[in-house]
């Protein structure tokens, strides 16, 4: 790519397409283009005809994406499939029908069965049957990685998708109710420490309420007060986290280096499994990562793990060899990320 090739990157205004947006600037990439949802309507088919018609981008960064939590996911299945097949056939399509140089599609690593062998590599897609919970939305990005596949193999197009593992980082979801794990816990474990200081101005502007009654009685439902923070299910599931600024960096990195044809060995005359996992190899127990939260936080609480919640899945860990192999490795270790997150935090309040 030059510094001034024309850079689409859907979904720009969310924790990835945003990092994706930071790091391609500070590389001095000059000509990016990025669209509100109010402006394009990425599941409406004219409207992404149009837009590529108008703005012809030579490279395009699909980061957009109807997401959510397990219960948002288990909820509204019928909306998480359709909305990304419909943000996927249109941009992927007429990245192909407008001759895009190069197309990054984002995945998850939800798209791997649930049994899968752990750390999951590539070549455990569509061995078993997914998580149930998040099974629409899997399948949805399982298309899109057999939809870059398929029109790179019969139309000779250079699109690459990648699977990140949990992200975490700058323009996170910190919503109580809806957010992931490390960004839930942050922000818990310090509005529990503002409690236990006394700091109750900042507590009431932190949850933009009025009455400090208000406040408690609303963090109470999430098990946190003064002296403690509720955490669900045992503590022991592992977990993989990777800093989204590192995620933007591989992203990056392979748009600029490395081709489809990269990213896969041909046997018998088949092409698979040419996705990529983007992770650390590296995972840590909920309890371990709380106890680090807290220590970064200063909250001299409590833990309560609640053992009559779920655990979920007790492993969940990528392997990132193949990323290894193509040259990029991560280079943000957790608590570095958990500090940069949570300064990000403090001054976004």
């Amino acid at each position: 790519m030059d510094k001034n090739s024309k850079i689409y990157v859907a979904g720009h205004n969310g924790l990835v397409g945003s990092a994706i947006v930071k790091n391609l600037e500070s590389k001095g990439y000059t000509n990016l283009v990025y669209k509100t949802h109010s402006e394009v309507d990425l599941c409406n088919q004219e409207a992404v005809e149009n837009f590529f018609q108008n703005e012809k981008p030579e490279y395009v960064i699909l980061a957009a994406a109807k997401v959510g939590g397990i219960v948002a996911n288990n909820t509204y299945r019928a909306d998480f499939i359709y909305e990304n097949l419909q943000i996927q056939n249109n941009v992927i399509h007429q990245s192909y029908i407008h001759k895009v140089k190069k197309l990054l599609f984002l995945g998850s690593t939800c798209i791997y069965p649930k049994d899968a062998p752990q750390p999951m590599n590539e070549e455990s897609l569509l061995t078993s049957e997914l998580e149930y919970t998040n099974e629409p939305y899997a399948i949805a990005k399982i298309a899109g990685i057999k939809m870059c596949e398929s029109y790179n193999i019969q139309y000779g197009t250079n699109f690459i998708s990648v699977m990140p593992t949990n992200l975490y980082g700058p323009n996170d979801n910190f919503d109580l109710e809806k957010s992931h794990v490390l960004p839930a816990l942050i922000r818990k474990i310090h509005l529990a420490k503002l409690l236990n200081e006394g700091k109750n101005e900042e507590v009431l502007k932190d949850l933009n309420l009025n009455s400090l009654d208000d406040a408690k009685q609303y963090l109470s439902k999430f098990g946190v007060d003064e002296n403690r923070v509720e955490i669900w299910g045992s503590g022991k599931p592992r977990r993989e986290f990777l800093f989204s600024e590192d995620m933007a960096d591989a992203c990056v990195f392979l748009l600029e280096n490395r081709e489809f044809t990269d990213t896969y060995t041909e046997h018998n005359k088949e092409i698979r499994n040419t996705h990529i996992n983007i992770g650390t190899g590296i995972d840590i127990s909920i309890e371990e990562l709380a106890v680090l939260i807290k220590k970064i936080i200063g909250f001299k609480g409590a833990l309560n793990f609640n053992t009559n919640k779920p655990d979920g899945t007790m492993v969940k860990l990528t392997n990132p060899s193949k990323l290894h192999s193509l040259g990029w490795k991560h280079t943000v270790e957790l608590e570095d990320g958990i500090k940069a997150m949570y300064k990000w935090y403090l001054n976004a309040i």
